[in-house]
């Protein structure tokens, strides 16, 4: 290795935020990605559907990227790849739980035949161009989640992906201590961690005493019992149908993404259903109250998830009862709270009895509290920290945390998204920035939505439009009809009609100056009519809406 070879750890995605997380690790001419998500829009991202993150760097040096490795299948660490691999088709490497879900994904849009999927398991170690990479089991919410270990010519790096240190997990598959305690010895360059839960003091409780409340709860329960979890959170599922069969009740699923991660967990082994327990959702009105579980997604107050649907009255096949049992198992995404709080007062309304986080053991975390943190930087004892996966006051605290273990300030870094760490054997240092950010999904559009677009659907999302069409003589400029004006989400125009008219007068008079200055150019002529009717509206109602000027000449 030269003297001056450098490697770089380039986040793009996941830092100062919850989702979308992305790392670049490139040494020389070579790159590879760990994970590749996405992230749900914020109230402000009017009609957005998902966030991904911005890739302008990597289709800068695209021949470099040598292939994608994935920590575990849920949506912010895979949810990207269906955009992404349709500019960059490089391998992907994942345990095989992660590549069934990613596969059913490629599958809706028509790309499983291209992609390059290899199917690991723990304790596997691939070569990605320069870069060995090893896969350490780690306890999370979904099974096969693994830590990274890449092997560089500079050092080792380890990625915890998504962990907590689950001492009694579902599925009997406990973090890889040993392994992580090996590398500790050896000598790990730099330790990038989780920091999702850094907030929480503790200890996170394991998943296993979920289990506990559904008994306890299934058993005081007199008739249906619905659980809304995560779709992708198959531990808790696994939960829920092992109970229902231990009280003789029989499993119906809806909602799209549920019975796709059911249908893919069962297949593969990862979800163990005894026989006869599932039934078609149709089946469920011939049977007992009193012998049926209803899973479904929505848990997040989704507006069309199943859950939702319910609470509103317009599902199709499941309509709630007074008697029903609802179980809430997941904490609210912050800034879905509300959302949820309206979803929860509905299914009380319809006379259901609701059971949800705040009030009960129905849900625990999937990542690590302080003194996991702590034990996993114990472990890996790295030279260098880098906190990621969560907001800039998250990573601070996780900074401060790793300090309390020992590792000297100067060694810790607390990046944002673009930034170049670079590193030596011996030193550490931000070297620059690349281009980051995000790209907004809407419908089919990919990045063809922006910043005026959003800031056009909040003005009209919040003053309305007007629109002022007006016909006028190619040959004269004089006005031959209108000017006409129509109002969305402005006024109602029956009950402003003295407004209306006195629009129609200012626009009239505006159009009237035009043509004594002889303007024939439209766009001025627009111009003056927006700025006209928008002073006056302004006036009269303190309100801003977006004015439309259409001219047609005849």
């Amino acid at each position: 290795m030269a003297r001056d070879s450098k490697l770089s750890l380039i986040p793009l995605g996941g830092l100062g935020e919850i989702g979308k997380n992305m790392m670049a690790v490139r040494f020389g001419e070579n790159i590879v990605l760990i994970d590749c998500g996405l992230m749900f829009p914020e109230e402000d991202l009017l009609g957005i559907d998902v966030v991904i993150p911005d890739i302008s760097y990597l289709l800068e040096n695209k021949d470099k990227i040598k292939g994608i490795v994935l920590t575990h299948g849920h949506e912010d660490h895979i949810g990207a790849l269906p955009y992404v691999l349709k500019e960059i088709n490089v391998p992907v490497y994942g345990t095989k739980l992660t590549l069934g879900i990613l596969r059913a994904k490629l599958r809706e849009r028509n790309l499983q035949a291209d992609v390059r999927l290899n199917v690991v398991k723990p304790r596997d170690t691939v070569q990605v161009g320069p870069f060995k990479v090893e896969f350490i089991r780690v306890s999370h919410s979904i099974p096969d989640a693994v830590a990274l270990a890449i092997h560089t010519p500079v050092g080792i790096i380890v990625h915890t992906g998504d962990f907590k240190m689950d001492q009694t997990p579902v599925d009997g598959e406990v973090t890889d201590f040993t392994r992580l305690a090996q590398l500790g010895e050896r000598g790990v360059l730099a330790l990038l961690s989780d920091s999702t839960n850094v907030e929480r003091p503790g200890y996170t409780m394991s998943e296993r005493a979920v289990g506990y409340t559904f008994d306890n709860t299934f058993r005081q329960a007199q008739e249906r019992i619905l659980v809304a979890t995560f779709a992708s959170n198959v531990h808790r599922i696994q939960q829920a149908i092992t109970t229902a069969y231990s009280y003789d009740r029989k499993v119906a699923v809806v909602g799209r993404s549920m019975a796709n991660v059911v249908s893919i967990a069962h297949e593969l082994g990862y979800l163990h259903i005894p026989k006869g327990v599932l039934v078609d959702l149709d089946e469920i009105k011939r049977l007992p109250k009193n012998k049926i579980v209803i899973l479904s997604t929505g848990s997040q107050g989704e507006p069309m998830s199943a859950l939702t649907r319910m609470a509103s009255g317009d599902h199709r096949q499941v309509e709630i009862m007074p008697g029903d049992t609802i179980i809430i198992s997941a904490t609210p995404i912050p800034g879905n709270e509300k959302v949820v709080a309206r979803v929860i007062d509905q299914l009380f309304k319809h006379g259901g009895q609701v059971i949800y986080e705040s009030v009960s053991g129905i849900h625990v975390s999937g990542h690590p509290s302080q003194e996991e943190l702590k034990l996993m930087l114990n472990l890996v004892k790295p030279k260098f920290f880098m906190p990621v996966h969560g907001e800039y006051r998250m990573l601070i605290k996780h900074a401060q945390l790793a300090q309390e273990t020992g590792i000297p300030a100067d060694n810790i870094f607390v990046a944002e998204n673009g930034h170049v760490l670079e590193f030596t054997k011996r030193s550490g240092r931000i070297a620059g920035r690349v281009n980051a950010g995000r790209v907004l999904v809407d419908g089919l559009g990919v990045g063809d939505v922006g910043n005026i677009v959003l800031r056009d659907r909040k003005q009209l999302s919040q003053d309305g439009i007007l629109i002022v069409v007006v016909t006028i003589s190619r040959k004269s400029g004089e006005i031959l009809a209108g000017p006409d004006i129509v109002s969305r989400g402005f006024v109602y125009v029956r009950e402003s009609e003295t407004l209306m008219e006195n629009a129609k007068d200012r626009v009239q008079d505006a159009l009237e100056k035009c043509q004594s200055k002889k303007m024939s150019e439209w766009s001025a002529i627009k111009s003056q009519v927006r700025d006209a009717l928008g002073k006056f509206l302004y006036e009269k109602t303190r309100r801003r809406p977006m004015i439309l000027p259409i001219i047609m000449e005849v």
